[in-house]
C-alpha cells in the first residue's frame, strides 16, 4: 500500500488569500503550499481518495492525473467533499463510501451527478481493493465526523480526520499497533479551537497511541513550517 498526502492544510489553506504573515510569506516566496487535506491510497493497482477537497483538480494534476476507483468521505464540511464535482466529464464518477448521514448530506449537493452511494456504519468495515476501511466516530461539533482505519495484511494506518481531543474510547481502541497515524492539528501551542486539536494535543495523543510514525495534517497558516512531524503536501509513505 502507498499513501500520498495530497494536501495537509485546513479549510483556508496556506498561503491564505490576502495574508502577509510569516508562514504565508514563506509559502509565496518558496512555492510551498498546504492544500486542503486529502489522502490518496494506492493498492493492487487501484486508487482510493479519502476526502475530495476543493483543491482536487490541482492535487490530481500534481500526482500525474491518476484514475480514481473509489472515494471515502469523512464528514460534510466543504473542504472535505466539495471537490467531488471535479470528476464531471473527466472520468467515470467513482463510487463513494461514507457513514449514512455524511453520504446523504454530501450526495444531495451532487444531485446532478450519477454515482454509486455506499453507506458504511461506523465501526463496520468495508474492503476495497485489498484495503480494509473502518470508519470510527470522532468529535468535531457540530458535524458528525468519522476518522478512518486503513488496513492491509501487513500495514495499519489511522486518520483522525477533523476532531478535538475528546475522541471516544471505542475509536481510540482501534488505533493500536499503527504503522502511521495522521492527526488533525489545526493551530500551534497557545491557541485552542473547540472543535480541533492543536499541535500539543496531537503530539500528546500520538505519544499515547505510540504509532511507528505520525504526521500532523489539517494544519492552518498559523503553524510554523519547521515543527517536527508536520505533514507536507506530496509526502508519500509506502508499506510492504
Amino acid at each position: 500500500m502507498k499513501l500520498t498526502l495530497l494536501g495537509t492544510g485546513d479549510a483556508i489553506g496556506t498561503p491564505r488569500i490576502n495574508c502577509d504573515c510569516p508562514q504565508c510569506n514563506h509559502a509565496k516566496k518558496n512555492g510551498a503550499t498546504r492544500l486542503r487535506t486529502s489522502l490518496l491510497i494506492e493498492n493492487e493497482g487501484k486508487r482510493i481518495l479519502i476526502d475530495t477537497s476543493p483543491d482536487l483538480r490541482q492535487q490530481l494534476l500534481r500526482t500525474g492525473s491518476p484514475h480514481i476507483d473509489a472515494v471515502v468521505w469523512t464528514h460534510g464540511h466543504y473542504d472535505h467533499f466539495i471537490g467531488f464535482g471535479e470528476f464531471y466529464r473527466v472520468q467515470k464518477i467513482p463510487p463513494v463510501f461514507a457513514a449514512p448521514s455524511v453520504l446523504s448530506y454530501c450526495s444531495d449537493l451532487f444531485h446532478f451527478l450519477s454515482f454509486e452511494k455506499c453507506a458504511v456504519d461506523p465501526y463496520t468495515s468495508v474492503e476495497l481493493f485489498g484495503v480494509t476501511i473502518t470508519p470510527f466516530i470522532v468529535t468535531h461539533p457540530p458535524a458528525f465526523t468519522c476518522g478512518m482505519l486503513l488496513e492491509t495484511k501487513k500495514s495499519r494506518i489511522g486518520f483522525t480526520s477533523d476532531t478535538n481531543r475528546n475522541i471516544p474510547q471505542k475509536s481510540l481502541d482501534l488505533l493500536t499497533d499503527l504503522d502511521l497515524l495522521l492527526l488533525d492539528a489545526l493551530v500551534p501551542s497557545g491557541i485552542s479551537i473547540a472543535k480541533h486539536m492543536n499541535y500539543p494535543d496531537a503530539c500528546t495523543l500520538a505519544q499515547e497511541l505510540a504509532p511507528k510514525d505520525y504526521r500532523c495534517v489539517h494544519v492552518s497558516h498559523h503553524m510554523p513550517w519547521d515543527l517536527p512531524h508536520l505533514g507536507t503536501d506530496g509526502e508519500t509513505f509506502e508499506f510492504a
